[in-house]
């Protein structure tokens, strides 16, 4: 995980992996026939993960839905600052890295971007009372991914965090505009 997310995959070789895990080839490949087998064991880490890595450290002691949505755009944007704006999210990474991603990763991908936008849409849902019934869930964590992805590449770019929070201030105001009265 750490050599993919530092490196990306295709700049991370099966020497690196040797290195890092302080193992023999015979090892690795007894339980990863390639390096592909490796990223596909990453992606399933991450998505088994996302509660205790992504979701549980952005939302703790955080009880408002929509509070939690702007929680997690603000883990991201926090990781974003730390790392003087190295980091970026693992699965956009990857996604964005491998041109056209063999079946089976990019099956990964998309369960981890799901899960991600699942977590968000329960947020949404639970806030359905707030909201105006035409607020579609499903559609607002999708933008919310889609302002997530953008705007931490984005931010990569420019070395700054005012376009992620730009989009994220426009997120707020979407979802005030959203709000039921009173």
């Amino acid at each position: 995980m750490e050599l993919f997310a530092a490196k990306g995959y295709h700049s991370t070789s099966v020497a690196d992996i040797l290195r890092a895990a302080d193992a023999n080839s015979g090892s690795l490949y007894h339980y990863f026939p390639g390096k592909q087998d490796v990223l596909l064991a990453v992606l399933d880490t991450y998505h088994d993960g996302i509660a205790e890595m992504l979701l549980d450290p952005a939302w703790e002691d955080v009880e408002d839905p929509i509070d939690r949505v702007f929680a997690l755009l603000g883990r991201y944007r926090e990781l974003l600052i730390t790392s003087d704006f190295f980091f970026g999210c693992p699965i956009g990474n990857i996604a964005l890295e491998i041109h056209e991603p063999d079946p089976a990763v990019r099956e990964r991908l998309m369960a981890n971007f799901s899960a991600w936008q699942a977590a968000v849409r329960r947020c949404l849902e639970a806030a359905a009372p707030q909201l105006a019934d035409s607020a579609d869930a499903e559609s607002l964590a999708t933008l919310v991914l889609a302002l997530m992805e953008g705007g931490v590449m984005l931010s990569r770019t420019y070395r700054s965090a005012e376009p992620f929070d730009r989009a994220v201030a426009e997120l707020r105001r979407l979802l005030t505009l959203l709000s039921k009265p009173g």
